[in-house]
């Protein structure tokens, strides 16, 4: 069988997407909000109640273990706006992206957007493979839509695999 490029970045999606749901479905809430660690990144109620990210504009040195909390909300974040680029509509800023909260909600959530990037990812073609794209790099970077969707699935891999660690070692620590 031959695959054509469309055809073998979907189906290495959908492997990717398979994983995902292996975790998902294995989540609870206080998965999300365990700390893995004393130097942390997670998700904080903000003075409005809403969720909002630890972050610096400049990576610290150590870099904080992140929280599933955390993760899903970067995993959120980073591909509403691959999706944003991918329709041609204005990129949302990080502060845009709200984080649904612990539990079924930001599982939902995640599964929304497999949803919108399949849709997506079903009408490209060739010729819109091969269009300039400009997330996540610079625009000069000379890279193109399939650059972006195989960034993408490179992406959501790295962060199944480490929501799918931090699963596994709070299961394994025996810690609340």
């Amino acid at each position: 069988m031959t695959l054509t490029t469309p055809a073998l970045l979907r189906w290495q999606f959908e492997l990717t997407w398979s994983l995902c749901e292996h975790h998902l479905d294995r989540l609870d809430a206080a998965d999300f909000l365990w700390e893995p660690a004393a130097l942390c990144w997670t998700m904080r109620r903000g003075a409005d109640d809403a969720w909002r990210p630890d972050w610096a504009d400049v990576e610290p040195d150590p870099v904080p273990a992140p929280t599933i909390a955390w993760l899903t909300w970067h995993l959120g974040w980073w591909w509403s706006v691959a999706g944003d680029h991918l329709g041609r509509r204005p990129a949302r800023q990080r502060d845009d992206v709200v984080w649904p909260g612990p539990g079924e909600e930001t599982i939902s959530w995640l599964r929304g957007l497999r949803t919108e990037w399949t849709d997506a990812l079903g009408r490209l073609t060739a010729a819109d493979l091969a269009r300039p794209a400009a997330f996540p790099w610079s625009a000069d970077a000379g890279l193109t839509v399939a650059h972006l969707v195989g960034w993408v699935n490179a992406e959501l891999m790295k962060n199944v695999a480490e929501i799918g660690q931090l699963r596994l070692l709070r299961a394994a620590s025996g810690r609340p």
